[in-house]
């Protein structure tokens, strides 16, 4: 560990200005357990948790991620989950009904072309992974905040989950789902969205690290209860903005 230790401290340091200090990825590099009750497992928590309020407090609703051209797209687009591409679930699209509840009036699930009868919106945006690696994709969906209008969203709460068919979750905060190029991808590329890229329904966020585009989304709920995430339950920072 003396040996590495200066290699470490670098390490931390351009995560912590970079991404706000990316809990998981620094205590996977140290090996900490952050399920370990001990006092610097507690203090590494604490830490995140400041670091969530301190993004949250920074974050502008007005401020554009980059966007890019055509010739910028990669190809192919990488593919990324927590399980192997042959694991990718296989969902039924005319049986698929996107569920909503917390915090909504309207609680009616929503089949895709019904989705698809709203204002859509397009983007060539670029997905950074926690891993090291990007990529530039173009997309194009439902702007979240028109569909959490549409389904009578308590636009004041503090929390927008959702619920993956692959028992992926993750949560984002209301001023980020509000975000005009936070959107519910349903294309890639001028395409359905195929399965491998989260198909049906896709949060595509490029104001935030790429776990925070959970794919396969089969519920979104409203709530003021922190609902937490699939990698922020084991650490990974839950802001994440870029």
């Amino acid at each position: 560990m003396k040996d590495h230790r200066r290699q470490l401290e670098n390490v931390s340091r351009r995560l912590f200005f970079r991404q706000g200090l990316s809990l998981g990825a620094l205590t996977m590099l140290t090996g900490c357990n952050l399920q370990d009750d001990t006092a610097v497992d507690r203090a590494l928590w604490a830490m995140s948790r400041w670091n969530d309020r301190v993004q949250a407090f920074l974050f502008d609703p007005h401020r554009l991620a980059p966007t890019f051209r055509l010739d910028d797209i990669t190809d192919p687009f990488p593919f990324n989950a927590f399980y192997a591409e042959d694991s990718v679930p296989d969902i039924d699209l005319s049986d698929y009904r996107l569920t909503v509840s917390g915090r909504v009036d309207n609680k009616a699930a929503w089949r895709l072309e019904d989705l698809r009868r709203l204002p859509q919106a397009a983007q060539i945006t670029q997905h950074i992974c926690i891993e090291g690696w990007s990529a530039i994709g173009q997309w194009s969906g439902v702007p979240l905040g028109l569909f959490l209008q549409r389904i009578g969203a308590d636009l004041t709460a503090n929390y927008v989950g959702f619920k993956c068919a692959d028992r992926y979750y993750s949560s984002i905060d209301m001023p980020s789902a509000l975000h005009p190029q936070t959107i519910l991808a349903l294309d890639f590329r001028n395409d359905p969205l195929p399965l491998k890229y989260g198909s049906p329904v896709k949060l595509r966020i490029p104001t935030k690290l790429g776990f925070k585009n959970p794919k396969h989304i089969v519920e979104i709920f409203v709530t003021n209860d922190y609902p937490g995430g699939y990698w922020e339950d084991q650490g990974y920072n839950w802001f994440s903005g870029l």
